[in-house]
């Protein structure tokens, strides 16, 4: 399996503000590398300057190997791009916006298999492609980049929020496109901020937090980090002290909780087995406990003091 994307000790200042502070980040081909973090952690500057569009100020930045700043044009040829915000030009119907997004990535719009899947795609987004885009809502604009990026093949998909907007049964509709795309081997670079989406879509996950990639790996291998919700009907609780590796035991309307390191949690089994415990339900830690992991203290103290560096996204 080749590396598709990589980065290696990448910044960016403008000015005193750093937004990438030494950034290591690997993409390996026909995978869906789920990038995440909030705004202002450098995500959207790092997809900048993997299109060309940003000058890293040091580090090193490669896309299938080549350098993103001197070679835009040729890397832009294998690339589909959607923002998470997305502009139209208002005189120009949606469908002609669509075709001319498409050329500019060698499709010809007389083209059968173009035609067709262009037209699926409509459908299946519930797209009206007659309308001028002046009147598009914010979640048909991103449809707009969503058909145009899907219905070119290209060999890697950078999206940046491109679910921003749509509703749910759209957004299950960009889950096949993704799953679809991935089957035919192509690579995805996937930034949101709905955990639940990349849970189900990525392979890889990563997390960058102030310029930076904190964790990165299948969410398997992450959920080490986290502990995993243990339940079942508590028959004798005064038992429940001797479970070993248990974490926060509580009993509630005749449930026993407790939780358990991810890690050790084949130690514990064998424990609950010999206690004969009933309606065992275990639930391992999802995305979002790894990801408050790293930014719950922010939610309580983001403003607590003002630091003399700034990042943006």
């Amino acid at each position: 399996m080749s590396t598709v994307i990589r980065t290696s000790g990448l910044t960016k200042y403008y000015g005193r503000v750093h937004a990438l502070d030494g950034l290591d980040l690997e993409v390996e081909s026909g995978q869906v590398h789920g990038f995440l973090g909030p705004n202002g952690s450098g995500k959207s500057t790092t997809i900048r300057i993997l299109l060309g569009l940003a000058r890293a100020t040091g580090g090193e930045a490669t896309v299938f190997g080549d350098d993103p700043w001197r070679d835009a044009v040729a890397l832009h040829r294998r690339i589909a791009t959607v923002p998470g915000d997305v502009s139209v030009w208002p005189n120009l119907s949606g469908g002609e916006t669509i075709d001319l997004l498409s050329r500019l990535r060698g499709a010809d719009r007389k083209d059968p298999a173009y035609r067709d899947t262009k037209t699926r795609l409509m459908e299946a987004f519930q797209f009206d492609p007659r309308k001028k885009g002046r009147a598009y809502s914010k979640g048909n604009r991103q449809k707009v980049a969503l058909i145009a990026a899907f219905a070119v093949p290209a060999e890697l998909y950078i999206l940046d929020e491109p679910t921003s907007g749509l509703d749910p049964l759209m957004e299950v509709v960009f889950q096949r496109e993704i799953a679809r795309v991935r089957d035919a081997g192509a690579t995805v670079l996937l930034s949101s901020h709905i955990l639940s989406e990349v849970e189900q879509l990525c392979d890889r996950v990563s997390i960058i937090r102030a310029g930076r990639i904190v964790e990165s790996g299948t969410l398997a291998e992450l959920r080490h980090l986290t502990r995993t919700e243990v339940s079942f009907t508590a028959a004798d609780q005064a038992a429940l002290a001797g479970i070993p590796g248990a974490h926060d035991v509580r009993v509630e309307d005749g449930r026993a909780h407790l939780t358990v390191d991810s890690d050790a949690i084949a130690e514990t089994l064998p424990a609950l087995g010999a206690l004969g415990v009933q309606g065992l339900r275990i639930e391992p830690p999802s995305l979002e406990e790894l990801f408050l992991r790293h930014y719950g203290d922010d939610l309580v103290g983001a403003e607590a003091a003002p630091t003399r560096r700034t990042r943006s996204s």
